[in-house]
């Protein structure tokens, strides 16, 4: 069976860093496309970070130079290093994989984590 646990969200104030893991279990992610959500309170979904099958690596523009997504395949797992972070970064984080080589639309995601919440605090 298929499952993503993600780890590694808290609270924080701004200017601070935290390191998102998603380990995934069932399955070897290296050669599906990876990635990162993240959704507030009443917003909506947002894609933050995607890595494809072949590794290219794409950023919302609002964590550009701020955020990095990492693999480490040897652990299938995935990280999402955050640097800098504001308020608006405030939600749940979510990892999300899915079995193609090029990344899919949001709604083309097999598999996702139960999320992680991450708060920061001006």
């Amino acid at each position: 069976q298929v499952q993503l646990v993600e780890s590694g969200g808290g609270s924080v104030q701004a200017g601070g860093s935290l390191r998102l893991s998603c380990a995934a279990f069932g399955y070897t992610v290296s050669s599906y496309c990876r990635a990162w959500f993240r959704q507030a309170p009443g917003k909506e979904r947002e894609k933050v970070a995607t890595i494809s099958g072949g590794g290219i690596i794409s950023y919302a523009d609002s964590v550009k130079g701020r955020f990095t997504i990492s693999p480490d395949n040897a652990k299938n797992t995935l990280y999402l290093q955050m640097n800098n972070l504001t308020p608006d970064d405030t939600a749940m984080y979510y990892c999300a994989s899915a079995p193609r080589w090029i990344c899919p639309p949001p709604n083309g995601f097999n598999y996702w984590g139960q999320g992680t919440q991450v708060t920061v605090s001006s």
